[in-house]
């Protein structure tokens, strides 16, 4: 089992590590996405720097990627719950530290939530996934700004594992997916707040206003 455990987690983060946003961004523009816009190798920083018929490809296999990595540990390597969840958090640090890429990447909330999108229905908690997208929806209508909206559901992500689930394992993976994801936010909260003249600023993504303005 140990050796079925390694394989899941290691195809887990290959899977992670396809750098998908990176591809399309080329195949589109002709540019590294790693010089675009922020510098993120993501579908945020796709959408804002590309477009939108670019992000929907690169949308659908980050999801894919976490969702794969989650169902080949559970129905091809037939492995225990642990195993599971750690395949599906290793496709997040695949694809926040591509190997393809020299360890940059993106900051893995599309994986995460392919991952826990097959993850909590497959154990039987399919509200679990439902309310995390709730509280991130929510926060990223209210205040446009995606980096609050993916920080505020991480954080909140282990008590919706622990309230659903009761189990102690699940919940102590929960929080160490949030700590590797909000790694990547952290470069993102700091320009954020240099630039932004007030906490209004801070909360309320800035740039989603003033392109509103100019329109």
């Amino acid at each position: 089992m140990i050796i079925d455990a390694i394989i899941a987690i290691v195809l887990g983060y290959l899977l992670g590590s396809i750098p998908t946003a990176y591809l399309v961004a080329r195949l589109a523009t002709g540019k590294d996405i790693r010089q675009m816009g922020g510098g993120n190798v993501g579908g945020l920083n796709v959408f804002r720097e590309v477009g939108f018929w670019a992000v929907v490809p690169v949308v659908i296999v980050d999801l894919g990627k976490g969702a794969a990595a989650v169902a080949i540990a559970h129905w091809v390597l037939d492995l225990p719950p642990l195993y599971v969840l750690l395949a599906g958090v290793a496709s997040v640090v695949g694809h926040n530290w591509m190997a393809w890429l020299k360890f940059s990447g993106g900051k893995g909330m599309g994986a995460a939530i392919g991952a826990m999108g097959l993850a909590f229905p497959l154990y039987g908690y399919w509200q679990g996934i439902a309310i995390f997208l709730g509280i991130f929806v929510a926060v990223a209508l209210i205040t446009h700004n995606i980096a609050l909206a993916s920080g505020t559901s991480l954080v909140f992500l282990p008590l919706i594992t622990w309230l659903g689930t009761k189990s102690l394992t699940a919940t102590l993976v929960a929080i160490i997916l949030g700590i590797i994801i909000l790694i990547k936010y952290i470069p993102t909260a700091r320009a954020s707040w240099a630039r932004s003249e007030t906490i209004r600023d801070f909360i309320f993504d800035r740039w989603q206003r003033e392109r509103k303005g100019r329109g």
